[in-house]
């Protein structure tokens, strides 16, 4: 078997996290990915939310084993984006998938499953956070140093050349806890950020929906990705998020892409700072981009995207879960 990589997601489902979710588990039926943990947050919709549509999504594919986390509560003063992604975070349909198997009141926080995980296999474990960074700042706070022990720890989130999607300066995982970013920011000088400024041009088509349900329409994956898909255009069509292009934003997606299509991106290196009490700018995310040395960065930003074969790498990826998907 190939030498696998191990991940641990964190993740507030959320349509776009659904769909990275379901591009991990396509890569964990190919032996390419270990997924040591599910950590849910509280983000696009509210924890225990997340937690649920976590489990019914690996219940579904048939990897209900994978431990999953129930998110910490963090401050805050941006709502939720339900309005996007429905009220149970996966386009109002979670009702015809099978039920959550995972037990809320008897799951570990997110956070204690971090910490555990990193301790028990430093320098082996990558964090995809594709979630307000609460989980990863609480396990900072609460054992010093542990975020150092991840692999990588990979973020979407940020705006730095184009507008934010929650204010004109910040992008919803940044703002949604300001303080937590910032404790991420600070605890490594490696951090991977892909921002808006190359996830803005991921838009997931229902055409290419439609190529993954066509691979295997029998399959209960196939069906889903074509619901999710179409609730999400709707709902990105009405507040202008692919600016009149029918589609969704795929944010999530860019960070898997990163570890296993690494040629679809270009990253700079700079010091990402992030501001936490601006009255109009709380939550933005600044690095100096003056060509002098970069002698105290904390951080690889991607500015550049391939964005037609990362999301045909994508669509075969998905094609393949329904392969294999009983």
């Amino acid at each position: 078997m190939q030498n696998q990589t191990k991940i641990i997601l964190d993740t507030d489902p959320g349509g776009d996290d659904i769909f990275a979710l379901l591009w991990l588990l396509s890569l964990v039926k190919q032996g390419c990915v270990q997924l040591v943990a599910v950590t849910t947050a509280e983000g696009n919709v509210n924890k225990s939310v997340t937690f649920a549509s976590a489990s019914q999504v690996l219940n579904f594919t048939g990897f209900e084993c994978i431990e999953l986390g129930k998110g910490v509560v963090g401050n805050t003063d941006i709502e939720d984006a339900a309005y996007i992604h429905g009220a149970d975070g996966m386009g109002n349909i979670s009702q015809t998938l099978p039920d959550v198997k995972h037990d809320y009141a008897c799951a570990r926080d997110s956070d204690d499953i971090i910490i555990d995980k990193l301790n028990a296999n430093p320098g082996e474990i990558t964090l995809l956070a594709i979630a307000p960074l609460t989980n990863l700042a609480v396990a900072e706070s609460k054992s010093p140093g542990i975020l150092k022990k991840a692999k990588e720890v990979i973020v979407m989130g940020g705006a730095f050349t184009v507008p934010g999607n929650v204010t004109s300066k910040a992008e919803f995982n940044i703002a949604f806890n300001v303080e937590a970013a910032e404790v991420v920011f600070k605890s490594r000088n490696d951090i991977v950020v892909l921002p808006l400024d190359i996830t803005n041009q991921l838009i997931f088509t229902p055409e290419m929906a439609r190529k993954v349900y066509s691979h295997n329409p029998e399959k209960p994956v196939a069906k889903f990705v074509v619901q999710l898909c179409d609730f999400l255009t709707d709902t990105s069509l009405t507040y202008r998020q692919t600016e009149g292009k029918k589609g969704f934003l795929v944010h999530d997606a860019a960070t898997v892409a990163y570890l296993f299509y690494p040629e679809t991106l270009f990253l700079q290196r700079a010091r990402v700072e992030v501001e936490t009490h601006g009255k109009l700018t709380k939550g933005q995310t600044i690095f100096d981009n003056r060509h002098i040395a970069k002698t105290d960065a904390n951080a690889w930003v991607a500015l550049k995207v391939d964005a037609a074969n990362l999301l045909a790498s994508f669509v075969e990826d998905l094609k393949v879960l329904l392969t294999y998907n009983s």
